[in-house]
């Protein structure tokens, strides 16, 4: 094999494979072309340039689901562009190989007003899309609100249950102060504008929101701007 051809079948005829096994080789970036891992099988590749890495395993690549914090001032399309290689988070403990399939392709399922920071799911795992999607209503998440002004009378009893937002009664959410300026929510089916309205309605403006979890899936103490990987089993 002196003249090149496509990786696949080249991967194929020097490790004994077949065509199938050898693309999931090279798209679960276990093949390298002159010393650097390609992911792309349609590759042209002479046998003298491809190797295979010692601990290739062989199965299908995974879709991805990246938690990222959001930066305020910043929309989820632009924060799309924050997910790449370098900006993994080192605290990340997933057991994930980083792929240049997993920044393809990805969708935000969960709202996160532009002006609002903290956790953004990017996922192109259809199961993970489906429950944000279709359950939406019911996965309780948490917000930390930043206020000032004076609450009016009775204002976190109707926080917590009794306003109207866009012609639609607000379900009863958890509410509690976390410090004099620093209000917790832990509510479902939030939508964006929703917590300022909220908040405005009780005589308080909101300073800045900060996203802290969807369901069990927890911000941590991910850095701004960085993301990590949703690990193998966790669920929202």
């Amino acid at each position: 094999m002196s003249e090149p051809i496509r990786l696949d079948k080249c991967v194929a005829a020097l490790f004994g494979c077949s065509r199938g096994e050898a693309q999931q080789y090279i798209e679960g970036g276990w093949v390298s072309v002159d010393g650097v891992v390609v992911e792309e099988p349609q590759t042209l590749a002479t046998a003298q340039q491809v190797t295979l890495a010692a601990d290739a395993v062989l199965a299908p690549a995974e879709p991805a689901t990246l938690l990222l914090h959001k930066p305020a001032g910043m929309t989820a399309e632009a924060a799309l562009a924050l997910a790449i290689p370098a900006a993994r988070s080192s605290l990340d403990q997933a057991n994930v190989r980083v792929l240049k399939r997993h920044f393809l392709r990805l969708s935000a399922p969960l709202p996160l007003e532009d002006e609002a920071s903290g956790l953004l799911v990017l996922s192109q795992d259809g199961r993970v899309l489906r429950r944000l999607s279709a359950d939406a209503t019911s996965i309780e998440q948490e917000f930390l609100v930043e206020v000032s002004g004076e609450l009016r009378p009775y204002g976190m009893a109707r926080l917590a249950h009794g306003l109207v937002y866009q012609q639609r009664s607000l379900s009863p959410c958890k509410v509690s102060w976390q410090n004099e300026e620093r209000l917790r929510f832990a509510i479902k089916h939030v939508q964006p504008g929703q917590l300022r309205f909220m908040c405005k309605e009780v005589g308080l403006e909101v300073v800045s929101i900060r996203r802290l979890r969807v369901g069990r899936i927890s911000l941590g103490k991910l850095a701004i701007g960085e993301w990590r990987y949703l690990p193998v089993g966790e669920r929202f």
